[in-house]
């Protein structure tokens, strides 16, 4: 679920932290990261695990990154810009409704085991995916938001893309976005 999770990350930040300075970038990146570690390694393993959700959306993982953040920078503007992958990953478990994952969302504090999914091969998976209404709804509410805010934002072209590009921020007052 790819603009579900930037879409939705990008609005739940923006509208709870109010920072129009964001990095959206690094935002973006850590909405993502926990599916881009976990999924090719859950189909790939699908046999051992019977899952696509495994240590990177477990709380360990995002409190790892932000520790790392935390020891490796400093105050002000470079914090921030990292600190977002953290965010965004956290948030990424508040969206995939990690809670109903008990296992692997403490992992590795309530034992080793990962939550597996109600699917017996890959195939099954993906096919349950592809064919699911709320996934289909969630990619186009996020992509509909990503798409208004850029539009807002003047984004689809010129100057204001670049700018975007280079820092991160886009120009839209956070109640208007």
């Amino acid at each position: 679920m790819l603009f579900w999770h930037l879409g939705a990350t990008v609005a739940v930040a923006r509208y709870t932290f109010r920072d129009a300075r964001m990095d959206l970038r690094f935002l973006a990146f850590g909405a993502i990261v926990p599916d881009l570690i976990d999924t090719p390694i859950g189909l790939v393993f699908w046999e051992s695990f019977h899952s696509v959700r495994l240590w990177s959306h477990s709380l360990l993982a995002s409190s790892v990154v932000m520790v790392a953040v935390l020891l490796r920078t400093r105050r002000g503007r470079p914090r921030r810009r990292w600190m977002a992958i953290a965010v965004g990953m956290l948030l990424h478990l508040f969206l995939d409704a990690m809670w109903d994952s008990q296992e692997t969302l403490w992992w590795p504090f309530l034992g080793l085991d990962i939550t597996e999914q109600a699917f017996s091969s890959v195939a099954l998976y993906v096919g349950a995916v592809l064919s699911s209404p709320i996934v289909w709804t969630g990619e186009i509410v996020g992509a509909v938001y990503l798409f208004v805010l850029g539009r807002r934002g003047g984004l689809y072209g010129g100057e204001k893309r670049r700018e975007f590009l280079r820092t991160g921020v886009i120009d839209v007052p956070i109640g208007e976005s």
